[in-house]
């Protein structure tokens, strides 16, 4: 089987201007930190976004929301992102939020090839504006439509030449309904292994649906800042 392992320069190849991409980072804190570092030195621009947050002014597809190149944003909050705030204020940035299950089931939608969901999670709310609403037996439905996109970025804790990912307690976060709602699938690893190395147990996003790998030269972070500040914090405590 051939490897999927790439350069940089191969991935960056892949992204352009006014593309719909999909940020499995969950908040920044799990993040493709070396390639999105490496977007934004590129300068794309008018990008599409979906993330579960707007991430953090200096964390995940947070630091692309800083430099102005992302145009719209489908999420779920944007409370760690003042930037984003200010710019969805200002109108330079569009966002939809959409309720967290309802966001998830979105993707999975659009990775199984489903039409949409029916949810009654924002029924009377300022979220039904312009959706189709239905009443089943008796109760009001909102009909969300799925979500795809052209590149999912996500970041795995193992991979295996072949492409299988592997991910360290809940950094898998969304990252395996996002691999199989996009066009092209390219993960950021810390640790590369051998095929055959990963066990079935082990493996969260099959090879098939993940196109690129690259591994990450820059910090290894087997434990997220946000875990690592709480670690901090509670030692600290100790003495």
């Amino acid at each position: 089987m051939l490897s999927k392992v790439v350069t940089m320069e191969e991935i960056l190849e892949k992204f352009h201007d006014n593309q719909t991409i999909m940020f499995g980072d969950w908040h920044g804190e799990f993040a493709a930190d070396d390639i999105i570092d490496r977007l934004v030195e590129k300068d794309i621009k008018g990008i599409d976004a979906i993330a579960v947050s707007a991430g953090m002014p200096d964390q995940g597809v947070g630091k692309l929301i800083k430099a102005k190149m992302v145009k719209s944003l489908i999420t779920t909050h944007i409370a760690y992102n003042p930037i984003a705030r200010d710019q969805m204020f200002a109108g330079e940035l569009d966002i939809e939020f959409s309720p967290q299950g309802t966001f998830s089931e979105r993707i999975r939608c659009g990775g199984f090839g489903l039409g949409g969901c029916l949810t009654p999670t924002g029924v009377g709310t300022d979220v039904e504006k312009g959706k189709q609403k239905l009443t089943i037996n008796g109760k009001e439905y909102l009909l969300e439509l799925p979500l795809h996109a052209d590149i999912a970025l996500i970041k795995a804790t193992k991979a295996d030449t072949a492409g299988n990912l592997s991910f360290r307690m809940n950094s898998r976060a969304i990252c395996s309904n996002m691999a199989f709602a996009a066009d092209l699938v390219i993960a950021e690893v810390e640790e590369l292994v051998e095929l055959g190395e990963l066990g079935p147990e082990e493996i969260q996003v099959p090879a098939p649906v993940v196109d690129m790998i690259y591994v990450r030269t820059g910090e290894t972070r087997h434990m997220c800042p946000m875990w690592q500040r709480l670690k901090a914090k509670a030692e600290g405590g100790k003495e």
